[in-house]
């Protein structure tokens, strides 16, 4: 009875060690998966942060002087320029727009609404592209400029959305060119 009852304990101590072994290897597997799907999707384009607010009032010029007066906004000609670090490395900046426009600016046209947000976005050619698959309205064509790529879309309700894939370091640049204060 002893050989067969150490019989068992053997072939349970395998029978152990190979369910570990095949749980490692199948919580490997899972891991992988899960990585490469998410680095597939943010490969297809997604929405990283607000990348601007804007909207519409009877007098840009004294909004701007009323926020900076008592909120206070370093101002420019466009707005305020926030400026933050980024979650996946501290070490790199990041900007939000904040800006006014006339109340009788066709810019968020064919919105009527009088405010458009801006979306950060990675991949923004890849984004458009399942965008249009979707049957989401594409409002113009894709814009590029040294400080990033911009496209603007509708949400189902009709408001125009703007989608920046910002180059944070040359709007950086663009903004030390020009004198401006960020509002931190």
């Amino acid at each position: 009875m002893g050989i067969h009852w150490r019989g068992n304990t053997m072939k349970k101590r395998w029978l152990i060690i190979a369910l570990m072994a095949l749980s490692m290897g199948l919580g490997y597997a899972f891991s992988t998966y899960i990585h490469t799907a998410e680095e597939g999707s943010a490969r297809m384009g997604r929405v990283t942060g607000i990348g601007g607010i804007f909207f519409k009032c009877r007098d840009p010029k004294k909004m701007r002087l009323w926020y900076q007066t008592h909120l206070g906004l370093n101002m420019n000609p466009y707005g305020s320029v926030f400026e933050w670090r980024q979650a996946q490395d501290s070490t790199k900046k990041g900007y939000t727009q904040w800006s006014l426009f006339r109340d009788s600016s066709t810019y968020f046209a064919p919105s009527t609404r009088d405010f458009m947000i801006n979306y950060r976005v990675d991949h923004l050619e890849a984004l458009v592209g399942a965008l249009q698959k979707s049957g989401v309205t594409i409002v113009d064509k894709m814009e590029v400029y040294d400080y990033g790529k911009f496209i603007h879309i509708l949400d189902m309700e009709g408001n125009k959305l703007e989608l920046w894939e910002p180059n944070d370091v040359q709007y950086e640049k663009l903004g030390v060119e020009m004198g401006l204060k960020t509002t931190k």
